[in-house]
C-alpha cells in the first residue's frame, strides 16, 4: 500500500509541474506580445554601434557640417566657374573644369586642412600660412568669409553641444584664435592683421574638436566644394538641379574625391600648390599659387 501512495504522489506531483508549465508557457507568450520584436532589436547596435557618446556625437556633426544648408556662403563663390566658361570654347564639358577644380583646390587647400586636423594647436600659425600663399584677392576674400562664417557657426550654435571627452586643449585654442581675430579688429589698417580666419585650417580644427576622423574631414571638405561648384552650375544654367545630384552621386565624382585626397594625404602646407602634374609626388610639389 505504502508502494502504491508514493507512486501516486509522484504521479500527482509531475501533473502538477507539466500544468505549471503550460500556464509558463502561456504566460511568456503573452509577455512576448507586449515586447518589440527582438530582431528589430539586434540591427540597433549595428545600425549605431554605442562607441560612447563622443562617437556619437561625431557623426552627428559630421552630418551637419555636410549639409548644404549650413550657412557658411560657399554657394556664393563659383571657383572661376564663370571665367572657365567664358574663355573656353563652347563645347567644353563641366566635369572636365570640375576635375581640373578639384585638383587644384585639393593641392592649395588640402594640407592646411590636414594639418590642423593633426594639430589644432597650431591654427594660428597655419592661418597665418594660408594667408601669405593665396595670391588671388577674390579667392582670399572667399576662403576669409567662409572661414569666418564657420567660427560664428562654432561660437554660437556647435560650442554648447559638446559632448564629454571633448579635447581641452583644443577648444582652448579655438577660443584664443577666435580672441585673438576680435583683437584684429583694432589694429590699424597698414600693419599686418594677426588672424584671417580662412576656411581650411579652421574647418580642419573644428572637424578635429567635433571628434570627426581625418579621412571624414578631408572627404566632407573635399565634397563641399563639389556641391559649390554645382550650384554654380545651375545658376548657369549649365544643367538643372536634377542633373547636379546626379553629378554629385557619381562613381566619377567619388573616385575623384578619393584620389584627390591620397594625392594630398602626406603633402606639407609648405608643399602645397598647384602644379602641371596632377600625379605629383609631395616631395615632388612646390607652391605656386
Amino acid at each position: 500500500m505504502s508502494l502504491k501512495a508514493d507512486c501516486a504522489e509522484s504521479q500527482s506531483i509531475c501533473d502538477e509541474i507539466a500544468l505549471l508549465e503550460k500556464r509558463l508557457k502561456v504566460a511568456k507568450d503573452r509577455l512576448s506580445g507586449l515586447r518589440p520584436n527582438s530582431d528589430a532589436i539586434s540591427t540597433i547596435p549595428r545600425i549605431l554601434p554605442n562607441n560612447g557618446s563622443l562617437a556619437a556625437s561625431s557623426r552627428h556633426f559630421l552630418l551637419l557640417l555636410s549639409d548644404s544648408a549650413l550657412p557658411l556662403g560657399s554657394f556664393a563663390f563659383s571657383s572661376g566657374l564663370e571665367s572657365y566658361l567664358a574663355h573656353s570654347r563652347p563645347n567644353s564639358s563641366f566635369p572636365t573644369f570640375l576635375e581640373f577644380s578639384l585638383a587644384s583646390y585639393a593641392s592649395t587647400t588640402l594640407p592646411f586642412v590636414l594639418a590642423a586636423h593633426r594639430n589644432p594647436i597650431g591654427l594660428v600659425e597655419l592661418d597665418d600660412t594660408l594667408d601669405a600663399a593665396i595670391m588671388c584677392t577674390v579667392g582670399r576674400r572667399a576662403s576669409v568669409a567662409q572661414g569666418r562664417a564657420l567660427l560664428s557657426i562654432w561660437d554660437r550654435s556647435f560650442s554648447a553641444a559638446l559632448p564629454g571627452g571633448t579635447s581641452t586643449a583644443t577648444v582652448e585654442a579655438l577660443k584664443g584664435f577666435t580672441l585673438l581675430l576680435r583683437s584684429t579688429s583694432s589694429v590699424a589698417s597698414s600693419d599686418i592683421p594677426l588672424a584671417s580666419a580662412h576656411l581650411a585650417p579652421l574647418f580642419g580644427a573644428i572637424a578635429c574638436i567635433l571628434g570627426m576622423s581625418l579621412e571624414q574631414t578631408a572627404y566632407v571638405f573635399m565634397l563641399s566644394h563639389v556641391k559649390a561648384l554645382l550650384s554654380a552650375a545651375v545658376r548657369a544654367s549649365i544643367f538643372g538641379p536634377y542633373h547636379a545630384q546626379k553629378v554629385l552621386a557619381s562613381v566619377e565624382v567619388q573616385e575623384e574625391i578619393r584620389k584627390a585626397i591620397e594625392r594630398e594625404w602626406n603633402t606639407k602646407t609648405e608643399n602645397a600648390g598647384q602644379t602641371d602634374d596632377d600625379e605629383r609626388s609631395p616631395e615632388q610639389s612646390s607652391a605656386h599659387f
